[in-house]
């Protein structure tokens, strides 16, 4: 779908393209395409690298086109076996023509558009809207990573009742997706590091660009500091696993060696050799009373020695 945007006095929608305007593709069919490769005559592997899932965020230039791919954060379902990633948001810019291509339809661009509609002051130029796409992107991680810290708070508590593998391989899940954070986030860092000085950045840029610094820095911190702290909380449970197991193995270790004296009693009493035992009545009566005394004992030693 494209959308055409009027950005001189506020973000207001148009029917057609006009010089200077912000055209936002969501979710690009192959019509759309088609119209940006024929209308606009934008280099056709700009689009393919875009629609590339793994595309690294970057800047290229080509023909007099500027590339440029952030990485933003979209969330998928949340049983899904990678709850939140990230997704590539190419932005185009040649003259008086700036493009968005994104092919899924995530909150961070819906919100974005609402909230330039609330500022009424639309975009200085095509660099001042680039940057604040860098602000909401990071804007939105941080957004994301408290909804992944709820997540694993809940996780957590399931954990505490009871260890069961439907919350460790959630905490598991959450794990992967702070690494796809974590990895686009400090993408991001360095292409605004760089474009700070491949774009003509002016004095009202430059205290936007220490904003999105700051937000940027934020996230990424705060990512590092959740990833740590699920990293942790999955050792923790492992050795509290591996501790539950070594305790049921020693009782059950405790358990055949007491059950195994009145089976070596029975086994020495029902030999078919002289024992002295053989013409009384009271021999059963015995044997019994010997395997229960010794393992009585045994049992006596094992509690004193906390092995049960």
């Amino acid at each position: 779908m494209i959308t055409y945007w009027n950005t001189t006095n506020g973000l207001k929608s148009i029917d057609q393209w006009q010089s200077n305007s912000w055209i936002q593709v969501t979710c690009p069919t192959e019509e759309d395409q088609r119209i940006l490769e024929e209308r606009f005559e934008i280099p056709d592997y700009f689009l393919s690298d875009i629609s590339d899932n793994d595309e690294r965020a970057r800047y290229e230039y080509d023909d007099g086109w500027m590339l440029i791919i952030l990485r933003i954060p979209y969330v998928k379902e949340v049983r899904s076996r990678t709850p939140y990633i990230t997704v590539p948001l190419g932005i185009i810019h040649k003259r008086d023509v700036t493009i968005t291509i994104c092919h899924y339809e995530t909150n961070m661009m819906i919100d974005f558009v609402t909230y330039q509609q609330k500022r009424k002051e639309g975009f200085t130029d095509y660099v001042d809207m680039i940057f604040r796409l860098f602000l909401s992107s990071a804007v939105w991680y941080l957004k994301r990573l408290k909804q992944i810290n709820n997540l694993i708070d809940k996780a957590k508590r399931n954990l505490d009742k009871d260890i069961d593998n439907e919350s460790l391989i959630g905490l598991s899940r959450l794990q992967d997706s702070l690494t796809y954070f974590i990895t686009s986030i400090r993408g991001n860092e360095n292409l605004l590091a760089k474009l700070k000085f491949k774009l003509q950045v002016d004095e009202l840029d430059a205290d936007l660009i220490e904003d999105v610094n700051i937000e940027i820095s934020q996230a990424r911190e705060t990512a590092s500091i959740y990833s740590d702290i699920l990293e942790s909380t999955m050792d923790t449970y492992s050795s509290i696993l591996s501790n539950n197991l070594n305790t049921v193995m020693r009782t059950l270790t405790t358990v055949s060696i007491i059950l195994m004296i009145p089976t070596l009693i029975s086994s020495f009493m029902g030999m078919n050799l002289v024992n002295g035992m053989e013409g009384t009545t009271y021999g059963f009566g015995v044997a019994v009373l010997i395997s229960i005394s010794l393992s009585v004992v045994t049992w006596w030693i094992f509690r004193h020695k906390r092995m049960i």
